[in-house]
């Protein structure tokens, strides 16, 4: 595996972990997909450095879990604002 991807894995678990930040906001974030981001926590950070790897995977999961929560949230927000 390429250095610089390896450090990049690093650095998204990293940031993930301290930010509590989800896969979109880390994407956009690194200038890289949300696949990417995906595929670098999940796959490529497990042999790097697999401690760093759960403890990113953890957040993302709960990040996963709330997603309908903050999607609802943003709905809600969009009609509280619309004029009728």
């Amino acid at each position: 595996m390429k250095d610089y991807i390896e450090e990049r894995a690093v650095e998204i678990a990293h940031y993930i972990i301290e930010t509590k930040a989800t896969v979109r906001q880390t994407a956009k974030k690194f200038g890289i997909s949300k696949s990417t981001v995906h595929k670098d926590v999940t796959d490529r950070l497990i042999q790097i450095n697999p401690a760093l790897a759960g403890e990113a995977r953890k957040i993302l999961n709960v990040n996963k879990e709330e997603r309908h929560i903050r999607g609802g949230l943003a709905t809600r927000e969009k009609y509280l604002h619309m004029h009728h």
